[in-house]
């Protein structure tokens, strides 16, 4: 088994997931049942989302597509005026 994507939430793990089987890939979520397993701090890096040695290059392609591997670069914009606390 190969890691395919390293997931910050659970939501985007079964996104991927979800998108990997439906291009036909065995994809599976390790570290699901380890989240909240420290109390209410949040643990990161435990989610991995992960495929078949022979399936690994098709699987970086279908991850790319999913546009989950770069953050926005100006995820709070200041001309949207979410930026901008109140006074």
């Amino acid at each position: 088994m190969r890691i395919a994507y390293l997931a910050d939430n659970l939501f985007d793990a079964h996104l991927v997931k979800h998108a990997l089987e439906d291009a036909g890939l065995p994809a599976f979520v390790f570290g699901e049942s380890l989240i909240g397993g420290m109390g209410e701090l949040p643990l990161f890096g435990v989610l991995r989302v992960c495929v078949p040695d022979a399936a690994l290059p098709e699987a970086r392609e279908v991850v790319l597509g999913l546009g989950l591997e770069s953050p926005p670069e100006d995820p709070i914009s200041d001309s949207d005026g979410l930026g901008i606390l109140p006074a």
